[in-house]
């Protein structure tokens, strides 16, 4: 009887490992795709069958062909994902997530609620524009996406400001130093003068007053504001300030900071005086006190006031109070009177869980602003091939998997008759649509419990 009872990976157990090992409980009602596999080549390939030869790899490409098709509209879907929906309002997609099934809130007694999705809104790409609505471009003729400008710049234009210092290992090399504060040192790093790269974060040594580094071929324009912010870290001394210089080399400064921490500075350049020495459309960090400094600076975003990254369609939608938080329930004089009156109420719409919708250019979950702190359940496809361990076939479609392969086989080898071909499209289409059937999981006696609410007599 051992024979009976299968782990995911085709091997036999007994009944006592079945009920020990709880990894194992519910095998049964599945079949591994492996054996699948094996038991098709036994029926169906041979001397005298319907496949006289077939390679093993076609029989495993096709068989995981189906399995993936049958995963998106026939098997019983069990994926599904708790998430606490943070201020961002965003959840970001599963990793093997295909499609959803439903998305629920959850209450405290545990009750899903179903969300609606909102249909009417999405999360559009968002370029810069001028005050004219012209589309505003960076050095190279592209169009600027809203967030971070120095998003695509900030390596390849990092250059030393003053005094022949030069930041090293732009591009991921070894930081080397150009000058030393003696002949011979310990620390080749934390004893030299000057600007180093270490990834993301940029690290000063020793820094002497008016010692800079900048960021070149930014696409700024004269009269409009830009927050920068920036974290400071292993700060020890010195004083720090930012400069923004436009394409007429006017510029503006930011208020000094001389302390660790995330600094946000909005500058407008509507005003400002001419910038002689460094080239137009950058951005400097100067160290400017007379005590040489010691800092590292990371985390550097350069924004266009109005241009943040979200566009204005999504920034709405998080930010609106939604209708659903108005539970009025109508009792009273200003409602009574429109009894049975009210007219175009939307079904999909009337009821206040909430609502979401999916961006898949990012791929994450957009949720209404009542959702913010909520629990919510991410029910969804996946194509059940991403691990040995999800590629089984439940007992119900097994028969469909076999016609599938053998169809799949059929259709694609030279010589096959099409009447042959065509039968066994057909009964494709039948075993796969007995499949549906079964798994749908319909039970008569929960029907008839559900009808019974609904004032029908059943007589069974």
């Amino acid at each position: 009887m051992s024979g009976l009872l299968y782990t995911q990976s085709g091997s036999p157990i007994t009944k006592q490992q079945y009920y020990e090992n709880e990894s194992n409980l519910g095998n049964y009602q599945f079949t591994p795709l492996n054996r699948l596999i094996q038991q098709f080549m036994i029926a169906y390939v041979g001397e005298g069958k319907i496949i006289s030869k077939v390679s093993i790899t076609d029989v495993q490409f096709h068989a995981m062909r189906a399995l993936q098709e049958f995963s998106f509209d026939t098997f019983k879907s069990c994926k599904s994902q708790e998430y606490k929906v943070p201020n961002s309002l965003t959840m970001p997609l599963p990793q093997d997530y295909v499609n959803y099934t439903k998305i629920s809130s959850v209450d405290s007694s545990g009750i899903k609620h179903i969300l609606y999705p909102a249909k009417e809104t999405s999360n559009p790409t968002k370029y810069q524009q001028s005050d004219d609505g012209d589309f505003l471009f960076d050095a190279n003729g592209d169009l600027i996406k809203s967030g971070n400008l120095l998003s695509n710049s900030f390596n390849s234009n990092l250059q030393a400001g003053v005094g022949n210092i030069v930041l090293n290992a732009l591009l991921g090399g070894a930081a080397q130093s150009t000058s030393t504060a003696s002949g011979t040192v310990s620390d080749p790093i934390t004893n030299s003068i000057g600007w180093f790269f270490d990834n993301n974060a940029i690290i000063g040594y020793n820094l002497p007053e008016d010692q800079e580094f900048y960021v070149k071929n930014i696409p700024i324009h004269s009269g409009e504001k830009y927050t920068i912010t920036y974290t400071l870290s292993g700060y020890s001394s010195g004083t720090y300030a930012w400069r923004i210089i436009d394409e007429n080399g006017d510029f503006k400064d930011s208020t000094s900071v001389s302390a660790n921490g995330t600094y946000s500075h909005e500058i407008d350049l509507s005003t400002g005086v001419t910038e002689a020495q460094l080239s137009s459309r950058s951005i400097t960090f100067s160290q400017t006190s007379s005590t040489a400094g010691n800092v590292t600076i990371d985390n550097i975003s350069l924004v266009r006031v109005g241009d943040e990254e979200d566009s204005l369609t999504w920034s709405n939608y998080k930010s609106n109070n939604p209708s659903e938080n108005n539970n009025d329930d109508y009792e009273d004089d200003v409602y009574w009177p429109y009894e049975g009156e009210r007219y175009g109420l939307e079904p999909s719409h009337a009821q206040t869980n909430g609502s979401f919708y999916i961006d898949c250019k990012v791929g994450k979950i957009h949720f209404s602003s009542n959702m913010s702190g909520q629990t919510i359940v991410l029910d969804y496809l996946s194509d059940t091939v991403g691990t040995d361990e999800e590629m089984q076939v439940h007992k119900f479609a097994e028969e469909a998997m076999y016609k599938w392969i053998l169809y799949a086989i059929l259709s694609t080898k030279a010589g096959i008759p099409e009447y042959i071909v065509r039968r066994y499209k057909k009964e494709r289409f039948a075993e796969t649509r007995k499949a549906k059937l079964r798994l749908s999981n319909i039970k008569l006696e929960e029907i008839t419990q559900v009808l019974r609410g609904k004032s029908k007599q059943i007589k069974h």
